[in-house]
């Protein structure tokens, strides 16, 4: 079966290929995408992405033990968990189209967290991001704001600092409806 016709039957599928069939396909879609150097853009990766797969580097899942294994559906009746991209607005002339926000949500119950924050898109697929807000949602109704970990500052220096010193996803994978990156821990 092909990579993506794979990964496909693991986000919209009933009957889901075993994780094994799935980190394979991921780690074939990762080194295709090294061979050819495909490169995307900031604005493919705007909208809602549903997370409904994990993997984990060989130390995380040595750590995790037989819990979390090679890969992990997420059960989406325990938590749903979601990543948005959305561009930056810019002044009306200017162009920086690889500057926006993310919002990654968590939400189990009737509880929803969500962290928010910039995002810069580099040339060779690195999304750049920072999360220095937070939103508490219960019964969908928000109870909590704040910014988070030196917010304001840390949004100011955000577009200034070394991808070297932020949290990054390596995106290797990005089709109608499927993502797929390397986080900056490996997994």
């Amino acid at each position: 079966m092909e990579t993506t016709s794979i990964l496909e039957q693991a986000t919209k599928s009933n009957s889901k290929p075993s994780a094994d069939v799935v980190v394979a396909a991921l780690l074939a879609a990762e080194k295709s995408a090294k061979k050819t150097k495909t490169r995307y853009a900031f604005n493919q990766l705007i909208g809602h992405w549903q997370l409904c797969f994990i993997t984990g580097t060989k130390k995380t899942r040595k750590k995790a033990g037989i819990v979390l294994g090679a890969g992990r559906y997420i059960p989406q009746w325990i938590a749903k968990i979601s990543i948005a991209y959305a561009a930056e607005p810019v002044a009306e002339g200017e162009e920086n189209s690889e500057i926006g926000r993310v919002e990654n949500s968590v939400k189990v119950g009737t509880m929803e967290l969500t962290l928010s924050g910039p995002t810069k898109f580099l040339p060779n697929n690195i999304l750049a991001f920072d999360f220095t807000r937070i939103t508490v949602k219960l019964l969908g109704k928000t109870v909590y704001q704040g910014s988070i970990r030196g917010g304001e500052s840390r949004e100011a220096e955000f577009l200034s600092l070394s991808v070297g010193k932020q949290a990054f996803f390596a995106y290797f994978l990005v089709e109608d409806g499927i993502i797929a990156a390397r986080g900056r821990g490996g997994g």
